[in-house]
């Protein structure tokens, strides 16, 4: 049975949303819940996975018509074996929403308006917008008016509008990180799905939120800090928008006194745009590490190096200023045991993703990736793939009316009972992530996943898991905490996303030489 609700004008965090989903699903009976914003892409999102926005009822059981959905409106999907379960599911959702409302979860709980907010400190500087991607623009141009910097975390923004919103900036000495800008830390403050990472002298900047999460976190670990790390959204680096949030960040570290070290980090940005960031680093005078995830290497531009990975990205940044810059290597488990079969990286970081893929590629691993840099080996998402095989688990296909792996990791942990129970699969390999918005304990739900498998399946005969953990010991997770938690489990723990990849690279290598002779 399914059900398909509408509640008016009740406004809630996403990320609230998401979380909520996954705990309806928990519900005895129940196979699918999603609660989400009235936005029509949220509406497309349900009609994929069978729900008709014709069903669309409002709370007193009357039809709606699939135009009387607002972006400001709470849709509730239900799948269910029946209708106790239904009910069931229902009234824990309405303790779920009272709930979030109390903690201030719901808009109305909080500032109204931007002037309200500013009412109660006048002193911000800085607007976080979350709002549908239909108002997100409106109001990222009211903050700026009002003097303020924006973290726009909403998606669902044109270009047109994002172009123009970085323009408006521009002209008034301001920063706009976004839209669809996951992370931030301002001045140790972490926005977004961020870390905690202690200050220090090292600034960054990034058209990647893992990319960041990775970075920062390897330099605290190692004794660093950051001053500020600024996000730019995902696009930024295209063509259309052309770096103009990265060029704004990069200025305005380049003359804090705090930083004395710049960090800029992305995935494969368009040419023309990568050489304006380049020379605009150049003219900075201070020293800078670039690391351009699944671009060729390159050499030194004066004070410009270029990094390998996102963990040499922390090393030459620590070392640059002045710190212990550890390799992040941990040779001791590099040797793992030989088993036959493909490998299966499944991440919820899209750069993490994308990064594994390259140092596998670059080491000759036949391997495809719904974020492969190179279009001969990238592949859509889901797709049937009998080889070697990357998938970053974040991609919209793979999230159709689920929460994001990093908020609920349950998708993830899905794929990997499957790789485990695959016969030809003979390595599995993962990324953890910590910090601000992520699961509360990302490697315990992906642990006890390994665990059922071992239960299940014939002893000594499972793939290896190899992972990694992206976080500090100060997050809420704790990153010793989470990494003791996959050891127990068996599963082998890198320092690094770089290294984790890199063992199985060695291992496949090592495996394909022996076959051929």
């Amino acid at each position: 049975m399914k059900r398909l609700l509408l509640q008016r004008g009740r406004y809630f965090d996403s990320v609230f949303l998401l979380r909520i989903s996954r705990t309806l699903e928990e519900t005895p009976g129940v196979s699918r819940a999603a609660v989400a914003m009235g936005t029509p892409a949220n509406l497309e999102n349900l009609a994929r996975v069978g729900f008709d926005a014709s069903d669309l009822r409002d709370a007193s059981g009357e039809p709606l018509p699939r135009s009387g959905a607002r972006p400001d409106d709470l849709v509730v999907a239900l799948e269910a074996a029946d209708a106790d379960a239904l009910r069931a599911a229902e009234e824990k959702l309405s303790r779920l929403l009272a709930a979030g409302a109390e903690r201030g979860e719901a808009s109305e709980e909080l500032p109204s308006t931007l002037g309200d907010a500013l009412s109660v400190d006048s002193r911000a500087n800085l607007a976080v917008i979350s709002v549908p991607g239909a108002y997100a623009a409106a109001e990222a141009r009211r903050a700026l008016r009002r003097g303020l910097h924006v973290m726009l975390f909403s998606d669902n923004v044109s270009v047109d509008d994002e172009v123009a919103l970085k323009e408006e900036a521009a002209r008034r000495g301001l920063l706009v990180m976004g839209p669809d800008c996951g992370t931030a830390i301002v001045g140790g403050a972490a926005l977004g799905f961020a870390n905690v990472v202690r200050r220090g002298s090292i600034g960054i900047v990034g058209a990647s939120g893992t990319g960041i999460q990775e970075i920062a976190s390897l330099i605290d670990r190692a004794g660093g800090g950051a001053s500020h790390a600024l996000g730019t959204g995902g696009r930024d680096l295209s063509k259309a928008v052309g770096g103009r949030s990265m060029l704004a960040a990069i200025d305005m570290l380049a003359a804090d006194p705090d930083t004395r070290v710049l960090v800029v980090v992305s995935k494969t940005p368009e040419p023309g745009v990568a050489e304006r960031v380049l020379e605009r680093l150049a003219g900075t005078r201070k020293p800078a590490v670039v690391q351009f995830v699944g671009s060729p290497a390159r050499a030194p531009r004066g004070a410009v190096t270029f990094a390998a990975t996102l963990a040499d990205a922390a090393r030459q940044a620590l070392d640059l200023a002045g710190l212990p810059a550890p390799r992040f290597s941990n040779a001791p488990e590099a040797e793992l045991p030989k088993r036959a079969g493909s490998l299966r990286g499944l991440f919820c970081g899209g750069t993490l993703a994308q990064e594994a893929w390259t140092i596998l590629r670059e080491s000759g691993i036949d391997i495809r990736s719904n974020v492969a840099a190179d279009p001969a080996y990238k592949v859509k998402a889901g797709a049937t793939i009998a080889g070697h095989v990357v998938w970053d688990l974040g991609d919209d296909a793979f999230t159709v009316g689920r929460p994001h792996p990093m908020i609920e990791p349950a998708l993830r942990d899905e794929e990997v009972a499957r790789a485990l129970g695959d016969p030809a699969v003979g390595l599995v390999l993962v990324d953890c992530v910590l910090g601000y918005g992520a699961h509360p304990s990302p490697a315990g739900s992906l642990a006890n996943a390994v665990q059922r498998a071992a239960e299940a399946g014939p002893a000594g005969r499972l793939p290896v898991v190899v992972a990694s953990v992206t976080g500090t010991d100060r997050d809420p997770q704790g990153y010793r905490d989470q990494r003791r938690t996959l050891e127990a489990a068996g599963i082998r723990v890198a320092e690094s996303n770089a290294e984790a990849a890199e063992w199985c690279a060695r291992l496949l290598v090592r495996r394909a030489r022996e076959e051929a002779r």
